[in-house]
């Protein structure tokens, strides 16, 4: 990930948050047409302020094809010339393509981070075929969200980002994109639902569904509204065949804001921390609660940090609202209390004895407690090739951890040699070693000097406990 610079980041903050005006008056009436005129309905008006702001995203990368382990054998490699086609390493460009949506006049572009991942060589055309590489600003995996960054000598076509909660099921809505590579096409819909969330692997799972077709190659592009506001980034679709049978799946444009106001110096995302472990209010629970309907958020577990448990809220709450928008299940929680940047508070309201009760809390980011003390094992052991850090808030959420234990060490990363080959894996957390309670990376480290050549471990994979013994 490349460094942003603070004035870089402070002018896209600020075209990003542009409010714009245009609404239809509350009082409009209904009226017969009175001419063929007013009988002719056309969307170009919006296509036409819309389509110049969307861009092709063509990403390349370089993969090395693995010849046959048979050339590895002096006395095979006897019949065969090393030159030959299949006698030696090769090195093949993969293609991907997408679409991408210009937010400033300076030439930022968002568009998903599945179109550009592990991309060697990222280009942009735009609608007037111009062409220009693109430098990737960042990308975050979470939200499937990146931006990129192109120079031209002149401002240009933009979107205005909307407010995708203004949204409203029934709202007719355009899907602009490039699908299978045919050119930049429109299609047209409407909004199904505004809240789907358990679709996918995202980690704030809140989707606007639409019957816009969405083909392969739409990924990254627009959704817009009739004012021609962005209200969505196209991310991905239902279907058996791969084709469009009209369940396509947008990221809401506040996401956008939200990702960009998240962003810190150097361009490392810092998103607000809950320090809660939430449960679904299934229709049981809510009977048991005394709830009249099933919603919400029950609060199973807070961390001794967490700060809604400093502002007050207690385990076997129920999450109902933030900041005034109904909570439908935990991944909308997610979602709401990430809406906003560190540093701002979030008006909660929990169900608590069947009484309605107002919270405050401030938005903070995961802190650095205990300090991680990230540590590359070296030496003959079965754990070299690792790096490992004491497990805290911080480092929890940049590995996506759900509801782990509150002390330990975390594998960070696995770089290679025996640790690769045991089958340790980021994230997994190690519990025991050869009988020892692991609680510190200083644990860890006074137990490889040992010289042990027979390890026991114990390992936490995303909740699940396996052992290994080599």
């Amino acid at each position: 990930m490349k460094a942003i610079t603070k004035t870089l980041f402070a002018a896209l903050v600020a075209a990003v948050f542009l409010v714009a005006g245009g609404n239809v008056p509350a009082d409009a009436k209904k009226v017969v047409p009175q001419s063929a005129e007013q009988v002719t309905l056309s969307f170009a008006p919006v296509v036409k302020k819309a389509m110049p702001a969307v861009v092709n995203v063509y990403a390349k990368k370089i993969v090395r094809v693995r010849r046959s382990p048979l050339f590895d054998d002096p006395f095979f490699r006897r019949f065969f010339d090393d030159d030959l086609f299949f006698g030696r390493p090769r090195e093949r460009v993969r293609n991907s393509l997408g679409s991408g949506v210009i937010i400033t006049p300076s030439g930022f572009i968002v568009t998903n981070n599945h179109v550009i991942r592990d991309a060697d060589d990222i280009r942009v055309v735009l609608s007037d075929r111009r062409e220009f590489r693109a430098r990737l600003i960042l990308r975050d995996e979470r939200t499937d969200l990146a931006l990129l960054k192109i120079d031209a000598q002149e401002k240009l076509p933009y979107l205005k980002i909307g407010d995708s909660d203004a949204l409203e099921v029934g709202d007719i809505v355009l899907a602009i994109g490039n699908p299978f590579g045919v050119g930049q096409t429109v299609t047209q819909g409407i909004v199904s639902a505004t809240a789907r969330t358990g679709i996918g692997k995202s980690s704030y799972q809140f989707f606007i569904q639409t019957d816009a077709a969405i083909n392969p190659g739409n990924s990254g592009g627009a959704l817009v509204d009739m004012k021609g506001d962005l209200v969505g980034i196209n991310t991905m679709i239902f279907s058996r065949s791969g084709g469009s049978n009209g369940i396509g799946f947008a990221i809401p444009s506040n996401m956008v804001k939200t990702l960009i106001a998240n962003v810190r110096d150097g361009g490392r995302i810092v998103r607000p921390w809950a320090g809660v472990y939430l449960q679904a209010v299934t229709p049981d629970i809510a009977e048991s609660l005394g709830l009249k309907r099933p919603g919400g958020a029950l609060v199973v577990k807070l961390h001794p940090l967490s700060p809604l448990k400093k502002a007050g809220v207690r385990r076997g709450d129920v999450i109902v609202s933030v900041d005034g928008k109904t909570i439908g299940d935990v991944r909308e929680f997610g979602y709401r209390f990430a809406g906003s940047p560190v540093g701002k508070s979030a008006q909660l309201v929990v169900m608590r004895n069947d009484k309605r009760v107002s919270v405050t809390v401030r938005r903070v980011a995961p802190p650095e407690t205990p300090p991680r003390n990230e540590t590359v094992i070296s030496g003959l052991t079965l754990f070299t090739g690792l790096k490992v850090a004491n497990l805290n808030p911080a480092v929890i959420d940049e590995l996506g951890l759900r509801n782990p234990a509150s002390t330990g060490v975390v594998i960070v990363k696995v770089l290679g040699g025996p640790a690769a080959r045991a089958g340790f894996r980021t994230g997994d957390i190690i519990l025991r070693v050869n009988g020892e309670k692991i609680r510190k990376v200083g644990d860890l480290k006074n137990l490889l000097k040992s010289g042990d050549r027979i390890w026991e471990v114990a390992v936490d994979r995303r909740g699940r406990i396996l052992r290994l013994r080599r």
